[in-house]
């Protein structure tokens, strides 16, 4: 089973829906997810957002964030996630914000890429996020970072189920 097959399965298992804000990814992780027969009964909806300001003016993330700690962050992707969640049904987000390469840019590697899950629950929310860094082509990682973001999705819910909050 690949990926987002297994992804669609846990979902269902758990009863959950899936929102996404999507920059260096592009959709990606939506449309992986989509391809699986029965997928779209568990997507609530997909955000795919490059600029500063549709991040901003469709996200809600922070003028101040970005300046601060620049649009490849964590910072930045853990309010892209919170963003997705706020005007969906979803009961899980996941948020991508990177450099596909192939050139460093404001001195941040080709390759690295910020991820943000978030997922409601009784005790509110909880929000998770990491930095990662892929080595291939534009299109490898891409997809390399579509792929890393469903495969964590189940262990960062294992977590907030445990009551962690990141």
């Amino acid at each position: 089973m690949n990926t987002a097959a297994a992804t669609i399965e846990f979902l269902k298992a758990n009863e959950l829906v899936i929102t996404t804000a999507e920059s260096c990814t592009a959709g990606k992780i939506i449309t992986l997810l989509s391809e699986v027969a029965g997928g779209g009964a568990f997507i609530d909806s997909g955000y795919v957002v490059y600029s500063p300001q549709a991040k901003q003016r469709l996200l809600n993330v922070r003028a101040y964030t970005i300046e601060t700690f620049n649009l490849t962050s964590c910072e930045v992707a853990r309010e892209m996630a919170q963003g997705a969640l706020r005007d969906s049904e979803a009961d899980v987000a996941v948020a991508t914000t990177g450099i596909l390469g192939p050139d460093d840019m404001d001195g941040i590697p080709a390759g690295t890429v910020c991820f943000a899950w978030a997922y409601r629950s009784p005790q509110g929310l909880c929000l998770f996020s990491r930095k990662e860094r892929f080595i291939g082509s534009r299109e490898q990682v891409q997809l390399y970072a579509a792929v890393h973001a469903l495969e964590r999705l189940p262990y960062f819910h294992e977590r907030a189920l445990a009551g962690e909050r990141g």
